[in-house]
């Protein structure tokens, strides 16, 4: 599987659930139950490469002003929905966090940020085809520490400064 392949299955899945993250992630699997074990470990690799990727002190920080507060757990979570958004968001996103501003047609904190079943997807599909377990994706090591400089979750004045759009568009 190619990384055109991988997002068509993103967007497709995106647009059969018609943006709902847990409709996503069975529509994601039901499509990865179409083909082949090898192209679901496929899957499941590119997904992985792009969620380290997106482990950023710069895009944790942008996920708190949307969410208004992010936790180890809700930045995990928020990851694998900016990847379940697509390659233009995701790829805004990770280069210009601030971005997401722009890139977003809305986002409602109730549903939106959180794609925790869509991080599961491949291992699910890989499991009901094989009866196994996802075998080892042969990356490098995810990042121990977010990549980046820190940025202070809790310091108002340096997310508004930091990330301009986002805050005028989504704090009061």
């Amino acid at each position: 599987m190619d990384e055109t392949e991988f997002w068509e299955l993103i967007d497709d899945s995106r647009e059969a659930a018609e943006g709902d993250p847990e409709e996503q992630a069975d529509a994601l699997v039901e499509r990865l139950l179409r083909r082949d074990p090898d192209a679901v470990v496929d899957f499941a690799r590119h997904f992985e490469s792009r969620y380290n990727r997106a482990y950023t002190w710069d895009l944790w920080a942008a996920a708190a002003v949307l969410l208004d507060g992010c936790s180890d757990d809700a930045f995990d979570y928020f990851r694998c929905w900016l990847i379940a958004q697509g390659r233009e968001v995701f790829e805004g996103g990770v280069h210009d966090p601030d971005q997401l501003a722009e890139l977003l047609d809305d986002f409602d904190e109730s549903v939106d940020g959180d794609a925790e079943e869509v991080g599961y997807a491949a291992d699910e599909a890989y499991e009901q085809m094989t009866g196994g377990s996802m075998p080892d994706l042969e990356l490098p090591p995810p990042p121990r520490e977010p990549l980046g400089t820190y940025v202070d979750f809790d310091d108002d004045e340096t997310l508004a400064e930091r990330f301009p759009l986002l805050w005028d568009r989504f704090r009061p």
